[in-house]
């Protein structure tokens, strides 16, 4: 190929590859003109830095060099003095550019295959560049296309229309689902990746929203935006739960997806396998949404503990093994679409609990304050858990207690604190003699018996608990085994850990103490308003 070829026809080939390969024409132009100036290097040198242009209405095709304007010159090849460059262009400083024309020239054989190998390069990773930005956009979308092979249980997808291939990993594929070469198929797009190979489109049959973007396809109302998909909770090919919310009160979230004689729902069943799909209302209150997550069975009542985010259900003796599914599967499931662990009792197992709580206490506190039988019940019962709350509690609650006055109620209080009074001295004693240091008494969050529990584990003085790591205190989980730390017991939370670390990493001058934050201003005219009212 020569420099002076047919230029109509250069733009023709142009043309034609830009169709051919639906990549914009400028691509194309760019990558031939990468192609000239390598085949350029071989016949003017290869340090020598040159350029191509391509004029894209005529097909003109011009050399130049680039020289660098230099003060003293060490590579004629690659470098002008600021001299000679003033006399192409006046205004050149030193750190420029200086183009030169170069004379056109015959390509050999070589240089031709060397510029054909780059051009086809070039255009192999513009195809990439448009796959990528055509499917990066397209993550949390549904994408038909067609198998093409099947490999290791590993389906490849041919992206009909889109161009490129995708694949559907076997852990992503339903279970017990097949497929042949030729079949169609619809997946979800979970991620794109930008690699050498080129874009690597990873597609699943087994993501939870999965199910999410087939209901939007198959309910209108989704799909404009009545009605929402809360949360989506599966076990692949056997059983999953949908949340759905309505922002249109006169319209049920739930009939609209199930669809007239469930036509609606049964289409996204059939695409799954024959999946079963259960469609719950979701609520933003966790008691109602938990309850409702349980579906089919039957809930007598919920105790939440939200610092924990666990649930305690408690169901009738004859819906356990309906609320607990076969293997587990609809707790684990509800457990999954609400975000909460949960218990399931029966009535039964719940009365026999209490009753061992009960008596549990009443024990506790007939020990600790000195009192019959009658009167530690009576306490139990009225929902007192331990000898601090009896001690802290107001002393009118206590004797608003059916059967206790004033008196009493002083009484009981007064045990109370006389006990809390003799542990606490008890536990300090047992702090001294494990040399724990009185100065870890005065960081915030730390409790005598917790001192009692760091001096056994040999963490005795500020800096001893300064080193410690957050594990040693609150443990750590493993895959097979738990580690407990020092203060488990306690039941602290790893940011109060981390809290207890810093004030002793502060005390012991290891860090700084953060500045305390100002106080915001008051907006003007609140103290006038004050001044007013207090007026």
């Amino acid at each position: 190929m020569a420099v002076s070829a047919n230029r109509l026809e250069l733009l023709q080939i142009v043309d034609a590859v830009a169709r051919e390969k639906s990549i914009d024409r400028s691509i194309v132009l760019a990558s031939m003109e990468d192609a000239m100036q390598k085949a350029a290097r071989s016949r003017y040198g290869q340090e020598t830095e040159v350029r191509a242009e391509i004029d894209p209405k005529t097909g003109v095709i011009k050399f130049s060099r680039l020289l660098l304007v230099v003060d003293e010159l060490e590579n004629d090849s690659t470098q002008i003095t600021l001299n000679e460059a003033h006399k192409k262009n006046p205004s050149a400083r030193i750190g420029d550019w200086i183009a030169e024309s170069l004379p056109p020239f015959d390509y050999g054989r070589i240089p031709a295959q060397a510029s054909k190998q780059v051009l086809v390069q070039k255009i192999r990773e513009a195809e990439r560049d448009k796959q990528y930005d055509l499917f990066k956009d397209r993550i949390g979308d549904i994408i038909n296309g067609q198998v093409k092979r099947v490999e290791y249980g590993n389906v490849v997808v041919d992206l009909t229309g889109a161009g490129g291939e995708a694949v559907v990993r076997r852990d992503e594929l339903i279970p017990r689902e097949m497929f042949r070469p030729g079949d169609r198929i619809r997946a979800f797009v979970y991620d794109v990746r930008r690699e050498a190979r080129g874009p690597q489109i990873f597609l699943s049959r087994t993501h939870p929203q999965f199910i999410a973007r087939l209901f939007s396809q198959e309910v209108p109302e989704i799909y404009d935006g009545i009605v929402e998909v809360k949360a989506v909770a599966r076990d692949p090919g056997s059983r999953a739960k949908i949340a759905v919310l309505s922002n249109d009160s006169s319209i049920d979230p739930v009939g609209a997806c199930v669809g007239m004689r469930g036509s609606r729902v049964q289409a996204v069943v059939n695409e799954l396998q024959g999946e079963k799909i259960d469609i719950i209302p979701w609520s933003s209150d966790p008691a109602t949404f938990i309850v409702n997550a349980l579906q089919p069975a039957e809930v007598m009542k919920v105790v939440l503990d939200e610092d924990t985010a666990r649930i305690e259900v408690v169901v009738p003796d004859d819906q356990l093994s309906l609320a607990i599914g076969r293997r587990g599967q609809n707790v684990r499931l509800a457990s999954q679409l609400t975000g909460w662990d949960i218990d399931i009792l029966t009535e039964a197992e719940e009365s026999e609990r209490r009753q061992k709580e009960f008596g549990e206490r009443t024990q506790n506190f007939m020990d600790c304050l000195d009192v019959d039988e009658t009167v530690a019940q009576l306490l139990a019962s009225e929902g007192f858990r331990s000898v601090e709350e009896i001690a802290y509690v107001e002393l009118h609650e206590l004797a608003s207690i059916e059967g206790f006055d004033d008196d009493t109620a002083a009484e009981i209080q007064a045990r109370a604190n006389g006990y809390l009074e003799r542990i606490e001295a008890e536990h300090d004693a047992a702090r001294r003699a494990l040399g724990v240091a009185d100065e870890l008494k005065e960081i915030e969050g730390l409790t005598t018996p917790m001192l009692v529990k760091l001096g056994q584990n040999e963490v005795r003085t500020v800096e001893d608990l300064a080193g410690c790591a957050t594990d040693d205190l609150v443990g750590w989980t493993e895959k097979d085994q738990k580690h407990a730390g020092f203060l488990s017991d306690f039941g602290i939370s790893r940011e109060q850990a981390e809290s207890i670390i810093m004030a002793a990493r502060v005390k012991a001058g290891w860090v700084e103490a953060a500045p305390e934050p100002e106080p915001e201003p008051e907006p003007e005219g609140a103290a006038e308003e004050g001044e007013e009212a207090a007026g």
